[in-house]
């Protein structure tokens, strides 16, 4: 799918309505830099921080500064956020606010597309802090490809009885 200029301004705006979770003081690099390399990297395969964080700094200078990355002056180069920066922010970000910026843009993309296939999976390889697996619910347009909303299942029951809180909680109009 081929975005727009209105589509990526659509999304940078979304993302930077998520709250950041860092302290005011010493912070080097801008939320939306930060949101927007890791959503791009994750884009490109990258599966954990450290392969973010070498995504980044694997781009050019002209990248750098169009993901909006930090100019330092005595360099003179543009530097993308580090390993434990990028790592940091991710796990204190509030994941329900990204879930629910993404999936509302998602949505915006697809208003024509409104072909829902819900269905329930177990995550393979990840697990609750008790030990079970994750059983998530998610919905799909068939058209385009795109998850465009998501939520955990108890994993004592199955998707059935949690699809009618979870068609009202993340789905809204489209139903």
């Amino acid at each position: 799918m081929r975005l727009s200029l209105k589509d990526a301004e659509s999304l940078k705006e979304r993302l930077s309505q998520i709250p950041d979770p860092r302290m005011p003081r010493g912070k080097r690099h801008r939320k939306l830099s930060v949101m927007t390399i890791s959503l791009c990297a994750l884009l490109c395969s990258a599966t954990s921080f450290a392969a973010i964080a070498a995504w980044a700094k694997s781009c050019s200078q002209n990248m750098l500064k169009r993901l909006g990355c930090r100019f330092n002056p005595k360099t003179r180069t543009y530097e993308p956020p580090s390993e434990p920066t990028l790592r940091r922010f991710l796990q204190d970000v509030d994941a329900e606010a990204v879930d629910a910026a993404l999936y509302g843009w998602l949505q915006s993309l697809s208003r024509e597309d409104t072909t829902l296939a819900i269905d329930g999976k177990t995550l393979n390889g990840a697990y609750q802090e008790n030990g079970r697996k994750i059983h998530l619910l998610s919905a799909f347009l068939q058209q385009k490809g795109v998850v465009i909303a998501q939520c955990p299942v108890d994993s004592k029951t199955n998707e059935i009885p949690e699809l009618k809180g979870f068609s009202e909680r993340n789905l809204g109009r489209m139903l």
